[in-house]
């Protein structure tokens, strides 16, 4: 039996450059680009995401990003827009969320973008964000259950 000489297999491999975004320059948009937040995840390397300029994209995730940045719905992104295709975008860069907090506070995203939420301006006001939905019982409503 041969004796195993290496120290992983391929999963090993690929998570070896993880950490080297740690703190990286804040890139802002430039002309035929756009800033948008995920709607939701399609398959394929797609997801659908709603632009700052109100058109909602299909937006396709590009091979060097591919299994390598974990896009989520209400991520925000940096998308190149296509000159021949308005309703589809390429995803170009994912923005961490203290950069894009950064990004808000510039001025470079508007006031009714929600960070730090599952569902990208879908949740409403008295929602907790967890999903389940709870009733609320008074003493005297104990007594009757």
């Amino acid at each position: 039996m041969p004796k195993n000489k290496g120290k992983g297999g391929k999963n090993r491999k690929r998570g070896k450059n993880e950490a080297d975004d740690e703190k990286r320059e804040l890139v802002f948009k430039e002309d035929g680009q756009e800033y948008a937040q995920v709607l939701r995840m399609l398959g394929n390397g797609r997801c659908e995401a709603m632009c700052i300029d109100q058109n909602k994209r299909l937006c396709h995730i590009r091979g060097k990003m591919h299994k390598k940045v974990w896009i989520t719905t209400g991520d925000i992104i940096l998308v190149g827009l296509r000159d021949y295709q308005d309703d589809k975008a390429d995803v170009i860069l994912k923005y961490m969320p203290d950069e894009a907090r950064l990004l808000k506070t510039y001025g470079e995203l508007p006031d009714n973008v929600r960070l730090n939420e599952g569902i990208a301006g879908e949740m409403d006001d008295h929602d907790d964000g967890h999903g389940d939905s709870y009733l609320e019982f008074g003493d005297d409503d104990i007594d009757q259950i």
